[in-house]
């Protein structure tokens, strides 16, 4: 068994209903959480925290979520990252994979779905 308190979650998407939900799940967990809500914001506290686990929008005004996860990868090979996507964007899902992403959530997701997901990639 893994202490969730040494596991540090970083959430990133610009819509403020979304990052607050799994910041307070995650947090109830046990999970150390931060947030983001654009992707200056993430990279410097991926740089700052070096989260184990990044919850990534692919669609973020600015820097997108591919751009973000290139930027991530470059910081820390070693952190994970799912993907969560409004849209069924076939392509940009395979690019984040080819990237490094380990799975996606079309949202609106299942938040249970969600947090099994977080607890499978943090416990190994």
């Amino acid at each position: 068994m893994f202490d969730k308190q040494d596991k540090k979650v970083l959430v990133v998407d610009d819509q403020y209903g979304i990052r607050i939900l799994l910041y307070e799940v995650l947090g109830k967990e046990g999970y150390k959480t931060f947030q983001a809500a654009n992707g200056k914001m993430a990279l410097e506290i991926v740089e700052k925290e070096s989260p184990d686990l990044v919850i990534l929008d692919m669609k973020i005004p600015g820097m997108d979520g591919i751009e973000i996860l290139k930027h991530i990868k470059k910081i820390n090979q070693e952190i994970k990252v799912i993907m969560m996507t409004a849209y069924g964007e076939l392509d940009m899902i395979k690019e984040a994979t080819q990237l490094g992403a380990l799975t996606h959530f079309t949202k609106p997701f299942d938040i249970d779905e969600l947090r099994m997901a977080v607890h499978q990639q943090l416990a190994c």
